[in-house]
């Protein structure tokens, strides 16, 4: 954990009394490897997973609404639309109401792999998550929808009008 950009975390004393919301941070920011990682074993890249997961679900979208969805940059989604495109999984076609604008489709090939891999995903990652006692999962759900709850609602802006923090970007 010292090579996560946070220091030594041992500092903080036992992880069993640290405050949830830094055990929250901490799990989070695990949680992205270890699930590329499981997606991964099953031969197929995690960007391109959730690619085919989003079209099949909405197909058609542009591939800057897939980068925004995704929280990824344009970039990553062409080269990622690039490799699934070659693969014979999606393909690229003019929008009919703007000519210059490109939406991405899943083929049958794209629906045929993920039909194939999402199920052994599914349950690799059910693996990884099942870490809560029966006994603790109605504290543990209403933490977390409470939390998705706060993340919605909280201001794109900050007013910060009331602080006497300085502004800028800490640097």
């Amino acid at each position: 954990m010292e090579n996560l950009g946070f220091g030594d975390l041992k500092v903080l004393g036992p992880m069993e009394e640290w405050p949830i919301g830094r055990l929250f941070g901490l799990a989070s920011r695990l949680a992205q490897p270890v699930v590329s990682r499981v997606i991964e074993k099953h031969g197929i890249s995690p960007a391109g997973f959730f690619v085919l997961r989003m079209l099949i679900v909405e197909d058609g979208l542009r591939p800057g609404e897939v980068a925004r969805r995704l929280l990824v940059t344009p970039a990553t989604v062409t080269s990622v639309v690039d490799t699934l495109e070659r693969n014979g999984h999606v393909r690229r076609e003019r929008s009919y109401r703007d000519r210059r604008g490109v939406m991405l489709r899943i083929t049958d090939s794209g629906r045929r792999l993920l039909a194939e891999k999402s199920q052994p995903i599914g349950r690799d990652l059910w693996d990884v998550y099942d870490v809560v006692d029966e006994g603790d999962e109605a504290a543990v759900r209403r933490f977390l929808v409470n939390l998705i709850k706060r993340f919605e609602d909280f201001p794109a802006e900050e007013d910060d009008s009331h602080s006497d923090e300085p502004k800028g970007d800490g640097a």
